[in-house]
């Protein structure tokens, strides 16, 4: 599957638009992280537990709009855009979403 943010895809033709797909993740934030998350943000440095549950969301993320991508028959999503937010009680949560347009290209 071919996966870009550009809304062309070089040396390929778009032949179908076969519509939006998304794909989104909700991780809660484990409380010990937080906690040793908010010592590194007072001596400075980069939270290595908020990056790897960000990677993780994110890979979740793409997997599902690669799985909904493939059940309407596309082998590319162009135009891709990435959110990041924090929800819930006191930002607690991350949610990653993606979307973009599946296409089937030649």
């Amino acid at each position: 599957m071919i996966m870009t943010t550009t809304n062309h895809l070089d040396q390929r033709e778009v032949k179908k638009y076969l519509g939006i797909v998304t794909g989104e993740a909700i991780l809660g934030a484990n409380i010990f992280r937080d906690f040793f998350a908010g010592i590194r943000d007072i001596v400075g440095g980069r939270s290595g537990a908020y990056e790897k549950e960000l990677q993780s969301a994110r890979k979740i993320a793409f997997e599902e709009l690669e799985m909904k991508a493939n059940s309407v028959g596309a082998n590319a999503v162009i135009g891709i855009d990435l959110d990041y937010e924090t929800i819930g009680a006191n930002g607690s949560m991350l949610m990653v979403t993606v979307s973009g347009t599946a296409v089937l290209a030649e």
